[in-house]
């Protein structure tokens, strides 16, 4: 940890120096630096390249931790880690990432293999004591003299053991895989009667598959489970829908899950710190837990009134759902019942047919429109790549060219459908980072972006609900972020930024979806080609509002869970959840689930840091109302701007400083508060 931040540190001043020295090394625009990525790798070959690749950086750390102490430099020391990190990172994709994404349940194997004994061999690089002493080494030079975080390294060598912190983080990078290993292989399904869906379009009802007695088989997967959430009027079907999801996998990751808290909780106090929460945050741009516990306490009181009054409005709702259907009220908001109403109330108070409106939103039109508004937005031209080598016959790959210079400046997969064995959520993955090569040159950064959106069938194409629109505006943000960035070093590149930053990119370009013109950029009947009716869209963008209480309150109930299991240093993870879901949101966990079992975030690096979402929304509502809304959400000079300041920097400049040049002054709360319909923050 300790090295991290001081690496990481002294290479955002090297780039200073650098830039100041020899201007064109910061600006290099020649972009051919590149490595091939092969998604055809058999499993014997990735366990061979995955050798291969360790081997030669472990050689670089043996080179650099030879060095006699008195002989260390800048460039024998950093920048030959740096360069050594950016091989690392062009090449390890191609050996874990196929775990998401491939048909092969053998290369998926092979991937998640290789994933171990590459986060294996990142605890031993981050453990080396001899490499350690030549970073430390680096104290009198005049780019390190500054950092206080010498004296802070000095200190944590005297008191923990290298080998024990290795040890115990071994253990967590491999308990971490095995939990999302769990996750992408789990494939449950449900089946029920047409009657036992009851509510639900023929659009859904026709992309599901039939058992042989005539049953629809329901699978736990998002374009599934959300409708039905949603929209099934059987509020037994809802039950054993939630049960089911709020299931997965929690034998086994539940008793992973535990095991982690313990394992964090004593690498925390190994390197000196109280908790995992406050070691996780040191990096952060809220420092530490007291800082994180007064946002949410604070953003809570705001929340609490609301989330009452929504609540009785829900009940109220219920109770008259079960006197129309002649069922006992019991009196509760149940989990199997809060989307459904919640869905009520989007209908009963501003109309909205989410019947209708799906039907406007094929995936395809969608895509061409959210890809034109992101061109135009930015300055960027896309440019699809035919006969594109991928690893899956529906995924397809972009080129991303500068419009000004023609420049290509990195590239991105689209993989929109769910598949067996493939990552069960929506996410960029980073896949080759934008930085420059030993040579001076420019590599290609390339990213992907994996979700799993209803699949077209014979005769029903594939069409989204709103919120999934929302959710691909979200996630090609972060594409966006890995691509435009133009950093020095694979260290800052793309969303290497701290963790409650990294959202702000995305978070500020979900609010284009929440818009009268780029919503008709980006829909129009799945039929005939007919745009959608300004009534309709005009009830959607009034809806924006709906249930904001309950559905930032549930954000507040995940992210104090968060930072109560990383506060301790055991925990029964099924009681947390349960204890701040009745305190804080009202409604009960369902007896027998845990949502914990099946919360990814936990072991995909937001561990201690599930406040991000909510701490990076205010930033990102701030430059959205102050510069987007205010100069036109269009405005290619405000886009460009904000392209250079905030996406080309990647994470060379903190979080903060790069608000505050964009924004031209100090981020403040208001525009969050405001949007969310509450009072105006406080000062």
């Amino acid at each position: 940890f300790v090295i991290k931040i001081f690496v990481r540190k002294t290479l955002q001043k090297v780039m200073v120096l650098s830039a100041a020295q020899s201007p064109a090394a910061g600006v290099t625009t020649d972009c051919n630096y590149r490595t091939t990525l092969r998604w055809d790798l058999t499993p014997n070959q990735i366990k061979n390249m995955t050798e291969s690749l360790i081997q030669t950086i472990r050689k670089v750390y043996n080179n650099i931790g030879s060095l006699d102490v008195e002989q260390v430099s800048i460039d024998n020391t950093l920048k030959a880690l740096a360069n050594a990190k950016l091989k690392y990172a062009a090449q390890r994709h191609v050996l874990d990432f196929p775990q998401y994404v491939s048909t092969s349940k053998e290369v998926r194997m092979a991937s998640t293999k290789a994933d171990k004994k590459l986060s294996d061999f990142d605890v031993e690089t981050s453990m080396r004591e001899d490499v350690f002493q030549r970073v430390i080494a680096l104290q009198p030079t005049p780019v390190s003299r500054t950092f206080h975080t010498v004296e802070m390294s000095e200190q944590c060598g005297n008191f923990f053991s290298f080998k024990e912190v290795k040890n115990v983080s071994k253990l967590i990078s491999d308990l971490s895989i095995n939990f999302n290993q769990n996750m992408n292989e789990e494939n449950t399904y449900l089946t029920f009667t047409e009657k036992e869906l009851s509510g639900l379009a023929d659009s859904y009802l026709n992309g599901l598959e039939k058992t042989a007695d005539g049953q629809y088989k329901v699978t736990l997967a998002y374009p599934h489970y959300y409708p039905l959430m949603k929209r099934c009027h059987v509020a037994e079907t809802r039950r054993k829908t939630e049960t089911a999801f709020h299931s997965r996998c929690k034998e086994e990751n539940t008793v992973i899950l535990e095991r982690l808290i313990e394992l964090r909780s004593k690498m925390a106090q190994l390197l000196g710190f109280s908790n995992h929460a406050n070691y996780v945050l040191e990096m952060n741009m809220a420092k530490n837990t007291n800082n994180v516990a007064c946002f949410l306490d604070q953003f809570y009181e705001k929340l609490k009134p609301v989330g009452v009054k929504e609540r009785n409005y829900i009940l109220a709702l219920k109770k008259r759902d079960c006197a129309i259907q002649g069922r006992a009220f019991d009196g509760q908001i149940n989990a199997w019942d809060l989307p459904y109403y919640m869905n009520q109330v989007e209908q009963v108070k501003f109309a909205v047919d989410k019947d209708k409106l799906i039907e406007y939103f094929p995936v395809k039109v969608v895509t061409e429109g959210l890809l034109s508004i992101y061109q135009d937005l930015l300055g960027l031209t896309f440019k699809h790549v035919n006969n594109a080598h991928v690893w899956h016959d529906n995924v397809s790959l972009y080129s991303v060219l500068d419009t000004t210079t023609g420049e290509e400046i990195g590239q991105f997969y689209l993989d929109l459908h769910p598949r067996e064995g493939k990552y069960g959520h929506a996410a960029c993955f980073g896949l080759q980072p934008g930085c420059l090569g030993p040579d001076g040159k420019r590599m290609m950064p390339v990213a992907a972006l994996v979700a799993n959106f209803t699949s077209p069938t014979k005769g029903w194409p594939s069409l989204l609900q709103h919120h999934e629109v929302e959710t691909f505006f979200h996630e090609f943000g972060h594409v966006m972020h890995e691509l435009c960035s133009r950093t020095t070093f694979s260290e800052f590149s793309g969303t290497m930024v701290e963790t409650d930053f990294v959202e702000v990119p995305s978070q500020m370009l979900e609010n284009w979806v929440w818009e009268k013109e780029p919503l008709k950029r980006m829909s129009c009947h799945y039929k005939d080609g007919s745009p959608i009716p300004d009534n309709l869209l005009n009830k959607l963008i009034a809806s924006r509002v709906a249930n904001t209480g309950l559905l930032n309150l549930r954000q507040v109930v995940l992210s104090k869970v968060d930072q109560s299991l990383h506060t301790q240093s055991q925990a029964d993870t099924a009681a947390v959840f349960a204890k701040h879901c009745q305190d804080i949101l009202g409604i009960p966990a369902t007896p027998g689930t845990n949502m914990t079992a099946s919360f990814s975030h936990l072991v995909g690096g937001y561990d201690g840091q599930y406040y991000s979402y909510l701490w990076s929304e205010v930033y990102s509502l701030d430059i959205f109302f102050n510069c987007f809304k205010k100069e036109g959400i269009m405005n290619p000079k405000v886009g460009k701007e904000y392209r250079r300041v905030i996406l080309e920097a990647g994470g060379s400049v903190d979080g903060r400083d790069m608000l505050k040049t964009f924004l031209a002054r100090e981020p403040c709360q208001d525009a969050f508060f405001q949007c969310k319909g509450l009072a105006k923050a406080e000062t």
